[in-house]
């Protein structure tokens, strides 16, 4: 993550040097704890890199039309190269249109239905940072994908389903468990890499992981005594994976070094670079 950040920082640099400094407007609704946090780290990964950042905070009675009118209005501003709603929007809001409003240039976090439908044919204009930011991770040590056994709890649009793309396309095989998933262990342990992101705290414990696998967990709870723990029991999981990412401090910065790379890509775009 560290290594990615200093490259986006020096081709930012090059971005700004042509009047284009690249700029990402966040949007957070409402006041839930975590995506406080998120959107938080979000701007300071901005500052760390040297880009412009536009933190909007709007209390939890905004109407969707109006916030319809402020996505179009960003869409229009040369300045501002992504756009990123923080999920999940309060009930009254449909999250479907909202997402849909951004433009799909400035879709940075991938989840527009036109990137999720480019990602499907390998075509993606941004892919979507939780995935991208797990590839590099398997990049990062070297994993051989081709001919690996991929096996993905949890078939969200924000993860499972654009991960199971991005597997595909670099030649693993690939399962998608979900919750109705019969007999959930016998997919893990026949998983060389296996990915989960399900909301659900410790549920993949040591024996439903192969020895010598590599677990991705994308997980991030809050247990009743204020730890944050993920969806894979890492005590247990530790001693059979081959290799584990802890939570926090895995996936959770990669994420966001990924977004920090499609803004940058957004930007140099904009630049004709």
């Amino acid at each position: 993550s560290k290594k990615l950040r200093t490259e986006i920082a020096a081709r930012g640099a090059i971005v700004t040097a042509k009047d284009r400094r690249p700029g990402l407007a966040v949007i957070v609704v409402g006041d839930n704890p975590a995506s406080q946090v998120y959107v938080r780290n979000k701007v300071k990964a901005c500052e760390d890199v040297g880009f412009h950042s536009v933190l909007e905070r709007y209390s939890v009675d905004l109407g969707e039309e109006e916030l319809l009118a402020r996505i179009a209005t960003l869409n229009a501003d040369p300045a501002i190269h992504g756009i990123l709603v923080q999920l999940p929007l309060p009930e009254h809001i449909a999250s479907e249109r909202v997402l849909e409003a951004i433009a799909p240039e400035k879709d940075v976090d991938g989840f527009h239905v036109a990137n999720a439908g480019a990602l499907m044919v390998g075509q993606p204009e941004f892919k979507p940072c939780t995935p991208y930011g797990c590839m590099k991770i398997l990049e990062s040590i070297d994993y051989p994908i081709r001919g690996a056994r991929a096996v993905i709890v949890g078939a969200s649009n924000i993860v499972g389903k654009p991960m199971a793309m991005l597997l595909l396309q670099a030649g693993a095989t690939v399962t998608i468990c979900n919750s109705k998933t019969r007999d959930l262990a016998h997919h893990t342990k026949d998983a060389d890499i296996l990915v989960v992101a399900t909301g659900k705290p410790k549920m993949i414990t040591g024996d439903m992981v192969k020895h010598g696998a590599v677990v991705i967990d994308v997980g991030i709870n809050r247990l009743p005594d204020g730890k944050l723990c993920g969806d894979v029991d890492f005590d247990a999981a530790q001693y059979v994976a081959g290799w584990i990412t802890p939570v926090p401090g895995g996936v959770g910065p990669m994420t966001i070094t990924m977004l920090m790379m499609n803004t940058l890509e957004a930007a140099e775009k904009a630049a004709k670079l």
